[in-house]
């Protein structure tokens, strides 16, 4: 498939925001949070999902018409994810809203449970548009749901451990110490993904497809020179090359660098800002070769194009 930028930073930027929520939430749960740091995440937060949501505008041929792709909310989880995001940003929004008036700790903690029931249902919704996909085999996985929550959770660990150092210094280490956790299991589970994919075969060949019955069968031309909506939008058309490092790259930046950082920077600000910006940064490589994995049916009649 063709790794579109704008989708891209919707599903990283949203995650991160999602992933800050949660961690921010179950802190409120556990403890008192500062006003600064709970006002100063949910900002945050809020703004994440802002600029993820801005970036899917781009996504659109009719921009105009965005309203529309929330009419089939009962067969589509990607109407069900354009009706989850806004919902679930209004009570980011009311949630730090509480905190700044310091209202009773019992409503505030009623309004960031219903705000963390909208992140996971917006979880489920992101991945579920892909994972339902069964002709996509790559996608076709419960792995596909949980490494778009882990992963979001991952960065958002890692980006409260950043806030903490700004607004709350005692609770660095417990953050990074949970960041790290996370990224690994995050990371884990991303890998054990990769094996799944590199052992699948494909459902349908060139033989099944136009039913002759011969070991070897091979396209010659397609039966015209240029190209078309479905050798650009079904295809990414970069060389292997390109590919394999993009899988190595957030290999290493999603979890190994910023891992390390975490356990030996000591809770300095740099660090951590540094462990957050390689982090994500492996996050769009990852979200990037996610897209570019998955290989559509449809190029085995494309195979030449493509």
């Amino acid at each position: 498939m063709r790794p579109a930028w704008s989708v891209i930073l919707l599903t990283t930027l949203a995650g991160a925001g999602q992933g800050l929520f949660l961690v921010v939430f179950l802190l409120d749960v556990s403890t008192a949070l500062p006003p600064g740091f709970a006002l100063v995440a949910c900002g945050v937060s809020l703004l994440l999902l802002v600029c993820g949501l801005a970036a899917s505008f781009f996504h659109l041929g009719r921009p105009e018409r965005a309203w529309r792709a929330a009419s089939q909310w009962r067969t589509s989880w990607l109407s069900r994810e354009v009706i989850v995001l806004p919902a679930f940003m209004g009570m980011v929004f009311l949630y730090g809203l509480l905190h700044f008036a310091q209202s009773e700790r019992q409503t505030t903690l009623i309004a960031g449970a219903a705000a963390a029931a909208l992140c996971l249902a917006l979880f489920v919704c992101t991945g579920m548009i892909y994972a339902c996909l069964k002709f996509l085999q790559e996608w076709n996985s419960p792995l596909t749901l949980v490494n778009f929550l882990l992963l979001g959770l991952a960065s958002g660990f890692t980006l409260s451990a950043l806030l903490a150092a700004l607004a709350w210094p005692q609770a660095v280490g417990a953050l990074a110490l949970g960041a790290f956790f996370i990224g690994a299991v995050a990371w884990l589970s991303r890998c054990a993904s990769l094996v799944r994919n590199a052992l699948l075969r494909p459902k349908s060949t060139a033989a099944t497809a136009i039913g002759i019955r011969h070991p070897r069968i091979v396209q010659k031309a397609q039966g015209f020179m240029g190209g078309s909506f479905n050798t650009r939008e079904f295809f990414h058309g970069r060389p292997d090359i390109v590919v394999r490092a993009t899988r190595w790259s957030f290999l290493l930046l999603v979890f190994p660098v910023p891992g390390w950082l975490l356990g030996w920077g000591g809770g300095s600000l740099a660090v951590l800002a540094a462990a957050f910006a390689l982090q994500f940064a492996g996050l769009l490589a990852e979200r990037w070769y996610f897209f570019a994995e998955a290989r559509h049916p449809q190029n085995i009649y494309y195979q030449s194009m493509a």
